[in-house]
């Protein structure tokens, strides 16, 4: 008989840990601690996602949370292989999160999960600015929103019913 085995899988995804929290549930018999951790996945090449997941140990949790950030992936259309293609704005709760285009060479000026979220999508020159809370997950889930809005040339003139030479001018 064949011996089936299966080849070790290489990962399409990689995955930074935003933030690892332990909360707790009191009932009647005492506290009951669990973990949550929340995980942003990419593959550096314009996919991303964010994920979160509970259990009653920290590496459950991440496995968890990268499990349901790979259900979670989104497209973010990428300019000139460095940038995004205008400037957004993400809310989430009372965190808000405003991202701009930058010029070659800039790097990602951002901080925290910001950084983690706009890295592991593939953008290399960009501008962010956090307003409101600094809560971790609503952070990333301010930058996801700011990355969805994205729009490229030829997205604007198919729905201005333009061409892209029009747009640009």
């Amino acid at each position: 008989m064949e011996e089936r085995r299966r080849k070790p899988q290489e990962k399409e995804f990689e995955e930074i840990v935003i933030d690892v929290k332990r909360v707790t549930k009191v009932s009647k018999g005492g506290r009951q601690f669990r973990f949550a951790a929340t995980v942003v996945v990419g593959n550096r090449k314009g996919l991303v996602g964010l994920g979160t997941g509970k259990a009653n140990e920290v590496p459950d949790a991440v496995k968890k949370a990268i499990s349901k950030a790979n259900k979670n992936v989104i497209k973010v259309p990428i300019i000139d292989g460095r940038t995004i293609s205008h400037e957004a704005y993400g809310v989430s709760g009372a965190a808000k999160v405003l991202i701009k285009p930058a010029k070659a060479g800039n790097g990602v000026i951002a901080g925290g999960p910001v950084r983690a979220v706009l890295e592991l999508a593939g953008i290399s020159d960009v501008i962010s600015k956090s307003l409101g809370s600094n809560t971790k997950i609503n952070m990333a889930r301010a930058t996801i929103n700011a990355l969805k809005s994205q729009k490229t040339v030829e997205e604007i003139a198919a729905l201005r019913g333009k061409t892209v030479e029009e747009i640009l001018g």
